[in-house]
């Protein structure tokens, strides 16, 4: 029998091989890794400076120890190189594997953005564990970071590094922190907040170059500003991996194009997490990855299982301003319902019939949140 292929270790990758041995503890099950194959949460990174934790702290089991706990061969530091899915194999250079069904739980890349300078190849990317090791590595001190990006994964950032002792300037060309997710009023009582441990803003303009100063970066930006910093950070966004299946013939768009049943256009072939785009959504959180595991697992143990999202409210790790936020679908039309207390801030988004389609919740409105997802429509029925 040939065994289920995994090709990826990170949440998606591991939590699907979980489920599925819920369901099926004997067919083999390979993964391959294209790091050292650690466990570990993914969101965790941009919230682990403040606590101090250390990369080998956020690590919670070994390659080894999960290839003991979910009875499978996981092959570290393996790059696979190409997918046949006409035969049913996957390469890693000169080597071949066979696989009877294969996951593509690939993950996404962080988003890089042209600038100009000679100081423009310094700037840097937390994506996965090793990059933490790094750039924490590189912090001395009260460092002054330069953050690229003020959406969900810069904002955390930005409290996570100011709150361990770090100078930090957020440079984004939106005019108010989250604005993909947030109205105008929520992103500005996180700007305030933010502002108020120590975070400075630069909305609406965007990095025009980075220049080497001896051990320092200036940063110039497109509205003529200046400021020094010892790294740069970017966190603009992340863009599924879809390379690898591209080149195999498997369809591919915003994401690795997948149905309910997370089949992609190859047969055998099945996908999950921030690789793909699941009935023309792309959602890089974790709970609609804990939902896709499950139904998927189902679905690779022999019962095939649609998946369905609920609404999923995301937590903002921003603890100088607590944030939940649900935001409505793209294209749904209303408008935001503000009402402001000195203790937080509650944003409903209802359509013209007083329907609610999504709420942005700060402070000790986040208390509301369990009431008010339970009025939210599924996000896929």
């Amino acid at each position: 029998m040939n065994p289920i292929v995994i090709l990826g270790s990170g949440l998606a990758g591991y939590n699907v091989a979980r489920e599925l041995r819920k369901l099926d503890k004997e067919t083999p099950l390979v993964i391959l890794s294209a790091d050292s194959g650690s466990f570990y949460s993914k969101p965790m990174l941009s919230s682990a400076f403040g606590s101090g934790k250390t990369a080998q702290s956020i690590a919670m089991n070994s390659a080894e120890q999960m290839a003991t706990q979910i009875n499978a061969t996981i092959r570290p530091d393996t790059q696979v190189t190409a997918i046949d899915a006409a035969a049913h194999t996957v390469s890693i250079g000169e080597e071949k594997i066979a696989y009877g069904k294969l996951v593509l739980a690939l993950g996404a890349d962080q988003i890089r953005l042209p600038i100009g300078g000679d100081g423009a190849d310094a700037v840097v990317t937390v994506n996965d564990l090793d990059d933490y090791a790094k750039f924490r590595a590189a912090l001395k001190d009260q460092s002054t970071v330069a953050l690229i990006g003020a959406g969900l994964i810069g904002s955390e950032f930005a409290n996570d590094l100011t709150t361990g002792g770090h100078s930090v300037h957020v440079i984004d060309i939106a005019a108010w922190p989250l604005s993909r997710l947030l109205p105008p009023e929520g992103g500005a009582l996180l700007q305030q907040k933010l502002a108020g441990i120590g975070v400075t803003w630069h909305l609406g303009t965007s990095v025009a170059s980075i220049d080497r100063e001896g051990s320092r970066l200036k940063v110039s930006l497109a509205d003529g500003s200046a400021f020094d910093a010892d790294l740069v950070l970017s966190a603009v966004g992340l863009r599924p991996r879809t390379a690898l299946a591209q080149a195999a013939g498997i369809k591919t768009h915003r994401g690795i194009v997948v149905n309910k049943l997370h089949e992609t256009s190859a047969p055998d072939v099945y996908a999950l997490g921030d690789c793909v785009e699941i009935e023309g959504l792309v959602l890089p959180y974790v709970m609609p990855l804990m939902n896709s595991a499950r139904a998927l697992a189902a679905t690779l143990a022999g019962k095939a299982t649609p998946v369905s999202y609920p609404a999923m409210p995301v937590l903002v790790k921003t603890p100088a301003c607590p944030t939940i936020v649900s935001p409505p679908a793209t294209g749904a039309q209303g408008v935001w319902e503000i009402s402001a207390k000195d203790d937080g801030l509650k944003a409903l988004f209802k359509n013209g019939e007083g329907r609610l389609l999504g709420f942005a919740l700060h402070g000790k409105a986040t208390a509301e949140r369990a009431a008010l997802a339970q009025q939210l429509p599924p996000v896929l029925a």
